[in-house]
């Protein structure tokens, strides 16, 4: 196993998922690392995160701008080329989040802070208020950006992707992960100009030139 760029596993939950479970998908110095609660037993069976048709993370990443097109799960290791990266508050795949036990979450924060210290991502987004509460930070969540950083990372939570959280439609989730994006978009603008690259200038034709 490459440390640059490295695949982890989860253990299955029952007989017909695949031991293997859905990688994590990690590598240096990237943008954001979105971070889910735990896999889906869908995606251990496959091997593949957020492969349930009914999931929207897909599409709302290419939609709220991380992506030129909407990737399949198939193509998931295509994001690193995009700076970002996927993993899980807990490694276990369930059916449902209440099937996580205690030491579910007594052991997800020490795993968590060494991956995220180790791989160095500017960003780690919680895909739900349960990701991030998982791991013990806050008690008291709102959306957005957080106030404290978690190993050495800036902290986003965002709504949970899923078809059953109902209580975003596509609109209104596209517009949490968009603010992610936007705010990422402008502080490269920012960190260019200091550097002194300016962006192009686009050139207005006069009048009888």
């Amino acid at each position: 196993m490459r440390d640059d760029a490295r695949t982890s596993v989860g253990a299955a939950s029952d007989e017909a998922a695949n031991p293997s479970g859905p990688s994590e998908i990690l590598a240096p110095g990237l943008s954001v690392v979105f971070c889910g609660l735990n896999p889906a037993l869908s995606a251990a069976r496959d091997g593949h995160n957020f492969s349930n048709r009914s999931n929207r993370f897909w599409r709302v990443l290419h939609l709220a701008g991380f992506t030129p097109r909407q990737l399949e799960a198939e193509e998931e290791r295509e994001i690193l080329a995009y700076g970002l990266g996927l993993t899980s508050a807990v490694a276990r795949p369930t059916k449902s989040a209440s099937e996580l036990k205690r030491h579910d979450y007594l052991t997800a924060a020490p795993v968590l802070e060494s991956n995220i210290r180790h791989f160095a991502p500017a960003n780690l987004a919680f895909l739900g208020k349960a990701a991030y509460a998982a791991i013990g930070l806050n008690a008291h969540i709102e959306w957005g950006k957080q106030a404290d950083d978690f190993a050495g990372a800036s902290v986003w939570v965002l709504p949970n992707p899923s078809g059953l959280n109902r209580a975003f439609n596509l609109e209104r989730l596209t517009r949490h992960y968009r603010e992610l994006h936007l705010t990422l978009e402008l502080k490269r603008e920012a960190t260019a100009l200091s550097m002194g690259v300016e962006k192009p200038k686009t050139r207005v034709a006069r009048r009888g030139v």
